[in-house]
């Protein structure tokens, strides 16, 4: 009883956040009041995020707002956060591709938006908001791809650091545009992508605004491949098949090893092992392990 005490009481709030579905970052304690920022969000109408869930078990997420290049308005935020949310609820679900429509990923932050929550108490709301959103997103039980097809710029570029791959298209362009906007990434960016290539490139990439083509971006490891096509149906179908071999399997083994490796890459060794053994509970002797073994192999070439 009392081991299980200790165990329990040695749980960090990362591995809560980490164990249950929808919770945040940020809340009250933080001086973060999410139905105050919805309110002025709301008031910055245009554009959509539109989910398309297929029976293949891979989700299509397409930022739309062409007119703006895919630019967030704030209903588009608030959007974003509701989609995230349907998917943490959607349990036949193993794969998942962001992309923004009419060959554009996206222009970041609409400028409307930016220019009217001018104040730093705005920044600092807006950042809280977003960095919940997009850690949710980051921590959805679907191996996540982001399309790149044209430009990714500021707040676009921080969203493809968000999800667990990147693919573009041969005349597209990351760009991390902050620095020359006065500021510096906010929906938590910054952070990502010191993951994904390391400090001394996310340094360069960060200060010097660089304009990240696809071979640059393949070259520092930004990005997995570089598709054939840059047609909008033909590469989401090539974004499509690359997603594919990674999600072969049953929805519950897929999901279970996401949230292992998401538990590897956030948590200290010792919690990492404790969610890893809390997941292995959760597949060992289920229908998928049962079946495998009855095929009597291990596994298939």
């Amino acid at each position: 009883m009392a081991k299980n005490l200790l165990t329990t009481s040695s749980l960090s709030v990362r591995t809560k956040l980490l164990h249950q579905t929808g919770v945040s970052l940020y809340n009250t304690s933080h001086g973060f009041h999410e139905e105050e920022v919805k309110k002025k969000l709301q008031q910055f109408p245009g554009g959509s995020i539109d989910l398309q869930k297929e029976d293949s078990g891979i989700g299509i997420l397409t930022l739309n707002n062409p007119s703006k290049m895919n630019a967030f308005s704030g209903v588009m935020m608030l959007q974003l956060l509701e989609k995230v949310i349907e998917l943490e609820n959607w349990t036949e679900g193993k794969g998942l591709i962001v992309r923004g429509a009419k060959n554009t990923f996206s222009s970041g932050s609409d400028l409307n938006a930016v220019k009217s929550l001018g104040t730093p108490e705005d920044g600092m709301a807006l950042c809280m908001f977003m960095q919940n959103t997009l850690t949710r997103f980051m921590r959805l039980p679907l191996i996540s791809v982001a399309l790149i097809q044209g430009w990714a710029l500021g707040g676009g570029a921080e969203f493809t650091t968000a999800c667990d791959f990147r693919l573009m298209t041969a005349d597209s362009e990351i760009r991390f545009v902050h620095k020359e906007m006065g500021i510096i990434p906010s929906w938590g960016g910054a952070t990502r992508l010191v993951e994904i290539i390391g400090s001394r490139q996310a340094l360069k990439v960060l200060s010097g605004a660089l304009k990240l083509d696809s071979k640059k971006a393949l070259n520092i490891g930004m990005v997995e491949e570089v598709l054939q096509s840059s047609d909008e149906t033909e590469c989401l179908g090539e974004a499509q098949e690359w997603l594919k071999q990674f999600i072969r399997g049953p929805p519950e083994v897929i999901r279970a090893l996401k949230r292992s490796v998401s538990s590897g890459k956030e948590l200290c060794l010792e919690e990492a092992l404790q969610t890893e053994k809390d997941l292995v509970g959760t597949v060992w002797g289920g229908p998928a392990n049962k079946e495998a073994i009855a095929r009597k192999g291990k596994f298939n070439k």
